[in-house]
């Protein structure tokens, strides 16, 4: 199989599981060097790195809090000092406080306010320090979320203006880099099978919300990590500014 991405260097934020995990061994899949930040779980974060070693490239995991803005420039940096450049950043680290309405008197204000710093100060920050030293025809892609566009039912309204604003952003992003073949995307999955979905919707998808999916199943961490890597390879050079839900219908 021809490795589309061998000599690219990536870096997948919040990597050490889920979809950020899925993403990493994509990308190692197709030949790039990868490096993963992660907050507190260094012993996943290793064995993300040791699996991604197996495939012939190499790995590093950073520690680095996208909650504290102040550290995207030592993270970049980082990823700089070890593999010599940097082609592909993929934004992938957040959050979701879900499941009360603003009207709630009893809304959990601070780690609503914790979820906007995350899911987008931070991401701002990591692009930020990111841009300037990205390569000439490099990739930027934002995992954001169908709830930035649709949002079916109650309790989201926060997540959802979150991924709503890295929609926008990410837009002014790719007219920013586009002087140099830089391109900047944003997939939007639905429901997905990760710890942050079973933190919200139990161990069961209801049939409700299945029911709202034209394809009636969830998305596999395989089909949305398939979607990053080739708009990170190649063939993805020419689509930027976009949004590209992958939600099995929902929300047409």
């Amino acid at each position: 199989m021809q490795k589309t991405l061998e000599g690219k260097v990536a870096l997948v934020t919040g990597g050490s599981r889920g979809l950020g995990a899925a993403i990493a061994e994509a990308l190692a899949e197709q030949g790039a060097d990868v490096a993963i930040s992660y907050v507190s779980s260094a012993k996943k974060a290793d064995l993300v790195v040791e699996k991604l070693g197996q495939k012939g490239i190499r790995s590093i995991a950073v520690q680095s809090d996208q909650g504290a803005t102040s550290t995207a420039k030592s993270l970049i940096e980082t990823v700089i000092s070890q593999f010599g450049r940097l082609d592909i950043l993929v934004n992938n680290a957040s959050i979701a406080v879900q499941g009360q309405a603003v009207d709630d008197p009893d809304l959990d204000t601070v780690n609503l306010d914790r979820q906007w710093q995350i899911n987008v100060m931070g991401a701002v920050a990591t692009t930020r320090a990111a841009a300037p030293v990205i390569s000439e025809g490099g990739r930027i892609i934002f995992i954001g979320s169908l709830l930035g566009s649709h949002v079916p039912f109650t309790g989201v309204a926060d997540y959802a203006g979150t991924k709503a604003a890295i929609a926008g952003y990410a837009k002014g992003v790719a007219r920013d880099l586009g002087p140099r073949n830089i391109t900047v995307n944003v997939v939007q999955p639905g429901v997905m099978p990760t710890d942050m979905a079973t933190q919200v919707l139990g161990d069961e998808v209801p049939e409700a919300l299945l029911d709202q999916h034209p394809i009636r199943r969830i998305a596999t961490l395989e089909e949305v990590s398939a979607m990053a890597c080739f708009l990170a390879g190649p063939n993805g050079g020419y689509i930027t500014g976009g949004a590209i839900d992958m939600a099995g219908g929902m929300g047409i």
